[in-house]
Order: C-alpha cells, then sequence, then structure tokens
C-alpha cells in the first residue's frame, strides 16, 4: 500500500508539474513577489550607491518588503556611506502636522536630519549638499498631483542637477493603481501643492515622474531609477502584499487613499473633510449641513462605484474642531469604475446650490484644483460632463505626454 501510494504521489506531482510547465509566464509572474526599489537595491548588494556619500529623502514610509527602514539599510550597506538624511511634509517619521518643521537628529543612526519643510525654499542647500555624492528618493507617493512629496522630489531633483549629484529614485507602487487618469492641468504658476503640469490623478509612480520632470523641465539631472519587480497599472496597494505604513497622519488606508484626488478639493474650504476624526477623507460635514437632503441630493447622481449615508460627527481639530458637524459618509461600493474627481466635483457642484451663503469656498476651492474654469462652471451649476469637457483636450494631451515615460504594463 505503501509503494502503491508513494507511486500516485510521484505521478501526481509530475503531472502537476508537466501542466504548469505549459502555463504562460504571465501566470507565474502573478504569484512573484511585488518588490519596490529599496527591495531591488538590496538584492542587488546596493551596488548603486557603492562609493557613494549619500544624502537620503524619505520618511517612515521608507521600508523594505520586510518592513526594516531604508535608513537602517542603507547605513548598514557595504561601502555607501550615509551622511545625511532630508525628511519632507509631515517629517521623518510622517506624524507632524504643522507649517514648520525643525532640522534634527535621528536617533538610531545619529544621522543629521534637514528639514525641507521649514522655510518657503523647501529644498537642500548648497551646504548641506557639500559632502554629498548623490541624492536617494524613497517616498511613498499616493498618486494624487497634490500630494506635496512629489514636489520634494522635484525641487530636489533640482538641488542635485545644480549641485552636480547623482540622484536615485526607488520607486514605489502608485497605491490607488495606475491605470486612471484623471482631472485638469494646473493653470497658472508652479506651487507647492502643483509642481510640474500634470493633472490631479496622474496614474504614475514617482519614478515615472521624476523621469518626466528631469526631461520636460530641463533639468538634465544625473537621474537613475531603480525600479519596481512585478507590479502591473491595474494592481491597488493591497494586492501586493506589500505592508500599509500611513504615508501621512490623516492618509490612515488605502480607502482614503482612493477618495483623496476628490475629497481633497475641498479640504481647504468651510467644510469638514473629516480630520480630527478616526475617518478622515471618508466623510464631510458643516453645522449648517442637513445630512438627508445632502445624502439624497449626492445619491441622486447615480456616481458609479460610491454611495454616501447620512452622518454626524465632532471633529476635534481642524475645521469645525469641537463642533457638531453633519454630512455624508462616503462609502466606495466598487473602486473599479469609481472616478475619484467626479465625487470632487459634484460635493462642491451639490454644496454651492444648497447652501449658496453657508457654503463660501471663495478662492479657497481653487487652491489645490488650480483651474479657475472649472470654478466657474461649478458656480454656474453646470452640468458634470460640461464641466469635464473644459479640460479633455488637456487630459488627451497629457496621456500622450505621459507614454512616453511608462515603466510597468
Amino acid at each position: 500500500m505503501r509503494a502503491a501510494s508513494f507511486v500516485h504521489s510521484l505521478l501526481l506531482t509530475s503531472a502537476l508539474l508537466l501542466i504548469a510547465a505549459t502555463m504562460p509566464s504571465a501566470s507565474w509572474a502573478k504569484t512573484s513577489p511585488v518588490l519596490n526599489g529599496i527591495d531591488q537595491l538590496q538584492a542587488q548588494n546596493f551596488a548603486a550607491l557603492k562609493g557613494l556619500r549619500i544624502g537620503l529623502i524619505t520618511n517612515q514610509t521608507g521600508i523594505n518588503r520586510q518592513g526594516h527602514s531604508t535608513i537602517d539599510l542603507l547605513a548598514q550597506a557595504p561601502e555607501v556611506q550615509l551622511v545625511a538624511l532630508f525628511s519632507p511634509e509631515h517629517g521623518i517619521r510622517g506624524k507632524l502636522d504643522r507649517e514648520k518643521i525643525d532640522d534634527s537628529k535621528d536617533s538610531k543612526t545619529g544621522t543629521p536630519i534637514f528639514s525641507l519643510y521649514k522655510n518657503k525654499i523647501r529644498k537642500p542647500t548648497t551646504e548641506q549638499l557639500r559632502n554629498l555624492d548623490a541624492l536617494v528618493f524613497d517616498i511613498q507617493d499616493i498618486g494624487c498631483r497634490f500630494y506635496t512629496y512629489i514636489s520634494t522630489m522635484g525641487l530636489c531633483m533640482e538641488a542635485a542637477a545644480d549641485a552636480g549629484l547623482k540622484f536615485i529614485v526607488l520607486d514605489r507602487v502608485n497605491p490607488i493603481a495606475a491605470e486612471r487618469v484623471d482631472g485638469p492641468i494646473r493653470v497658472g504658476p508652479t506651487k507647492f501643492v502643483a509642481y510640474h503640469d500634470i493633472v490631479i490623478q496622474h496614474g504614475m509612480t514617482i519614478g515615472e515622474l521624476a523621469k518626466m520632470i528631469n526631461t520636460e523641465k530641463k533639468l538634465h539631472a544625473d537621474l537613475t531609477i531603480v525600479p519596481i519587480q512585478n507590479w502591473t497599472r491595474s494592481q491597488f496597494f493591497d494586492s501586493t502584499q506589500l505592508p500599509w505604513i500611513n504615508p501621512s497622519p490623516n492618509i490612515r488606508n488605502l480607502q482614503q487613499a482612493i477618495l483623496y484626488p476628490g475629497v481633497g478639493l475641498i479640504e481647504f474650504t468651510n467644510v469638514s473633510v473629516g480630520r480630527g476624526t478616526h475617518s478622515p477623507f471618508e466623510r464631510i460635514g458643516a453645522p449648517y449641513i442637513d445630512a438627508e437632503k445632502l445624502a439624497k441630493r449626492l445619491n441622486a447622481y447615480r456616481l458609479p462605484g460610491v454611495q454616501f449615508k447620512t452622518t454626524h460627527f465632532t471633529p476635534q481639530s481642524s475645521v469645525f474642531a469641537k463642533q457638531k458637524c453633519h454630512g455624508v459618509q462616503i462609502i466606495l461600493t466598487d473602486r473599479q469604475v469609481y472616478q475619484s474627481l467626479d465625487t470632487g466635483l459634484i460635493l462642491a457642484r451639490t454644496l454651492m446650490h444648497l447652501y449658496p451663503k453657508q457654503f463660501d469656498p471663495q478662492k479657497k476651492l481653487n487652491t489645490l484644483l488650480l483651474h479657475p474654469p472649472t470654478i466657474k462652471a461649478l458656480r454656474e451649476q453646470r452640468p458634470l460632463q460640461d464641466i469635464r469637457q473644459l479640460w479633455q483636450a488637456d487630459l488627451k494631451k497629457f496621456h500622450q505626454r505621459r507614454q512616453r515615460y511608462l515603466l510597468y504594463p
């Protein structure tokens, strides 16, 4: 019996191996672990950094697949000298939510930390770069133009080019997937919330954006991208099995990141977007809103992939701190068809209609949108498709520009 069982098992194993061998290679790729740039760099024994004095631009999201900090990995890497750290908005640990962040020192490695969020320049100084050979960038973006880590990368690339340093980007996945591309191009000058001429939901990784910025802004930086492995543009973060680290204090899960490009548009107006609660960007409200009326009006649009339910909450900080707010909870029902920009536009349009005296966005609605024609159309209560038509030509051109910089299928 044991011999027969062994033979049966051997035949079964051989058959399975034969079937697997004839399967397309793409089937195997899906089972391979997704590796961010830091994982690739580590697997290559940090070859791209050998012999270099490094300045690392990072925060708490700079970790490898096992959760080990990029700071620690580079500090211990053979033939690599970690000389300085540079921290973006929210600081090196991503916990600070204030206008100015001071320099400090890393408690574990003793490496000096230069804050890039303490003055209006917001990029490394010539003095801070004097003893470096290269800047390395390793921060998790969330796929939205006004998420400022993109701007930090661009400004640091400028500084590296001016100083004649190498600039190395450890690429990371776009957590909200990178197939959907949506929104208007910025109108007006460069701002920290809009460093380059890209649409709001850009559908790119930081490595791809670095290529675009370097080329289109003619920075001529000595740029190297350490790419992601085994990731495709259709993948959301939770399909990668990579460890989630909150990229900033008010983006605490993937759903909030998906909602952010749309809901974030109204956060500078006199409406709470849930900051100061346990679910920022998943709810909006104000003391003057009738929750039932707003939910009914929003659901009547039948936006794909989203529903609105009444909610009542009291933010502990930010807009309407310690005041009872009434509004809607934003429920994702199908992220594959969800269009974040539609939610933001419809929220603004509906609030303007229902509360023309209380909801007073003035210039604040344009703080992140940066497209005055859209603001005008919202005030005129024009249909969503008419509003979208205002930037379709620019969106089409961006699709064409973007294509040449894409690194992943």
